[in-house]
Protein backbone atom coordinates (compact mmCIF):
# COMPACT_ATOMS: atom_id res chain seq x y z
CA UNK A 1 0.00 0.00 0.00
CA UNK A 2 0.76 3.53 -0.51
CA UNK A 3 -0.19 6.84 0.42
CA UNK A 4 -1.41 8.82 -2.95
CA UNK A 5 -3.24 12.07 -2.29
CA UNK A 6 -5.72 13.75 -0.15
CA UNK A 7 -8.43 15.24 -2.58
CA UNK A 8 -10.46 18.22 -1.37
CA UNK A 9 -13.25 20.23 -3.71
CA UNK A 10 -12.81 23.65 -4.26
CA UNK A 11 -15.03 26.38 -5.31
CA UNK A 12 -12.81 28.55 -7.02
CA UNK A 13 -9.83 27.23 -9.08
CA UNK A 14 -8.43 30.72 -9.30
CA UNK A 15 -8.85 31.68 -5.62
CA UNK A 16 -7.29 28.19 -4.68
CA UNK A 17 -3.86 28.22 -6.70
CA UNK A 18 -3.70 31.46 -5.16
CA UNK A 19 -3.78 30.11 -1.77
CA UNK A 20 -1.89 26.69 -1.91
CA UNK A 21 0.45 27.89 -4.60
CA UNK A 22 1.15 31.71 -4.56
CA UNK A 23 1.01 31.81 -0.27
CA UNK A 24 1.51 28.59 1.24
CA UNK A 25 3.81 27.60 -1.76
CA UNK A 26 2.77 24.26 -2.96
CA UNK A 27 3.08 23.79 -6.74
CA UNK A 28 1.26 22.33 -9.85
CA UNK A 29 2.31 18.50 -10.78
CA UNK A 30 -0.15 17.98 -13.08
CA UNK A 31 -3.94 18.76 -14.40
CA UNK A 32 -6.63 16.82 -15.54
CA UNK A 33 -10.13 18.02 -17.26
CA UNK A 34 -12.89 15.92 -18.15
CA UNK A 35 -15.74 17.67 -20.76
CA UNK A 36 -17.84 14.92 -19.87
CA UNK A 37 -17.31 15.19 -15.91
CA UNK A 38 -17.61 18.22 -15.90
CA UNK A 39 -14.97 18.38 -13.44
CA UNK A 40 -10.82 20.10 -13.16
CA UNK A 41 -8.46 17.89 -11.09
CA UNK A 42 -5.72 19.60 -10.13
CA UNK A 43 -2.57 17.75 -8.08
CA UNK A 44 -0.27 19.58 -5.75
CA UNK A 45 2.82 19.37 -3.71
CA UNK A 46 5.24 20.60 -1.66
CA UNK A 47 8.59 21.66 -3.79
CA UNK A 48 10.65 18.58 -3.78
CA UNK A 49 7.88 16.02 -2.16
CA UNK A 50 6.20 14.97 -4.60
CA UNK A 51 4.71 11.56 -2.95
CA UNK A 52 2.59 14.13 -0.41
CA UNK A 53 0.28 15.41 -3.00
CA UNK A 54 -2.75 17.30 -2.54
CA UNK A 55 -6.02 16.72 -5.36
CA UNK A 56 -7.87 19.91 -5.58
CA UNK A 57 -11.38 18.68 -7.32
CA UNK A 58 -13.20 21.50 -9.34
CA UNK A 59 -16.44 20.31 -10.02
CA UNK A 60 -17.87 22.91 -12.41
CA UNK A 61 -21.57 23.26 -11.44
CA UNK A 62 -21.42 25.18 -8.76
CA UNK A 63 -22.26 23.14 -5.15
CA UNK A 64 -22.36 24.54 -1.30
CA UNK A 65 -19.61 22.65 0.08
CA UNK A 66 -20.15 23.81 3.90
CA UNK A 67 -17.09 23.97 6.31
CA UNK A 68 -15.76 20.42 5.84
CA UNK A 69 -15.03 20.31 9.77
CA UNK A 70 -15.55 16.66 9.00
CA UNK A 71 -12.65 16.45 6.93
CA UNK A 72 -9.91 17.33 9.49
CA UNK A 73 -6.86 19.28 8.28
CA UNK A 74 -4.22 19.16 5.99
CA UNK A 75 -0.93 19.24 7.49
CA UNK A 76 2.62 20.64 6.05
CA UNK A 77 6.07 20.88 7.53
CA UNK A 78 7.22 23.90 7.06
CA UNK A 79 11.05 25.75 7.51
CA UNK A 80 10.50 28.85 9.33
CA UNK A 81 6.50 28.94 10.70
CA UNK A 82 6.88 32.35 11.72
CA UNK A 83 8.28 33.70 8.47
CA UNK A 84 5.49 31.50 6.35
CA UNK A 85 2.88 32.75 9.39
CA UNK A 86 4.33 36.55 8.73
CA UNK A 87 3.78 35.65 4.90
CA UNK A 88 0.39 34.81 4.85
CA UNK A 89 -0.62 37.81 6.97
CA UNK A 90 0.67 39.77 4.61
CA UNK A 91 -0.84 38.38 1.82
CA UNK A 92 -4.31 38.87 3.67
CA UNK A 93 -4.70 35.32 4.85
CA UNK A 94 -6.12 34.92 8.62
CA UNK A 95 -4.23 32.51 11.05
CA UNK A 96 -6.81 30.58 13.15
CA UNK A 97 -4.38 29.69 15.58
CA UNK A 98 -1.32 31.81 15.68
CA UNK A 99 2.31 29.58 16.36
CA UNK A 100 2.68 30.41 20.00
CA UNK A 101 4.62 27.76 20.87
CA UNK A 102 7.11 27.88 18.11
CA UNK A 103 5.82 24.73 17.01
CA UNK A 104 2.50 24.99 15.14
CA UNK A 105 -0.46 26.99 13.61
CA UNK A 106 -3.31 26.89 11.50
CA UNK A 107 -5.14 29.02 8.93
CA UNK A 108 -7.66 27.91 6.15
CA UNK A 109 -8.15 27.84 2.16
CA UNK A 110 -10.72 29.69 0.36
CA UNK A 111 -12.98 26.68 0.99
CA UNK A 112 -12.72 26.68 4.83
CA UNK A 113 -9.99 23.23 4.17
CA UNK A 114 -7.95 23.48 7.29
CA UNK A 115 -4.43 23.51 7.26
CA UNK A 116 -1.54 22.77 9.69
CA UNK A 117 1.71 24.17 9.74
CA UNK A 118 4.30 22.38 12.04
CA UNK A 119 7.79 24.16 12.65
CA UNK A 120 10.69 21.23 11.20
CA UNK A 121 12.62 19.42 13.56
CA UNK A 122 12.68 21.72 17.41
CA UNK A 123 9.89 24.49 17.90
CA UNK A 124 11.00 28.09 17.46
CA UNK A 125 12.16 29.85 20.17
CA UNK A 126 8.62 31.73 21.68
CA UNK A 127 8.18 35.55 20.34
CA UNK A 128 6.12 38.45 19.47
CA UNK A 129 3.78 39.01 18.16
CA UNK A 130 2.90 35.44 17.92
CA UNK A 131 3.65 34.13 21.88
CA UNK A 132 0.81 36.83 22.90
CA UNK A 133 -2.22 36.70 19.65
CA UNK A 134 -4.95 35.44 20.21
CA UNK A 135 -6.71 32.83 18.29
CA UNK A 136 -9.50 34.04 15.42
CA UNK A 137 -12.35 31.92 14.74
CA UNK A 138 -11.99 28.06 14.80
CA UNK A 139 -9.96 25.32 12.76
Amino acid sequence: MKYLHTMVRVSDVDASLDFYCDKLGLVELRRHESEQGRFTLIFLAAPGDENAQVELTHNWDPEDYGEGRNFGHLAYEVDDIYGLCQKLMDAGVTINRPPRDGRMAFVRSPDNISIELLQKGSALPTQEPWASMENSGHW
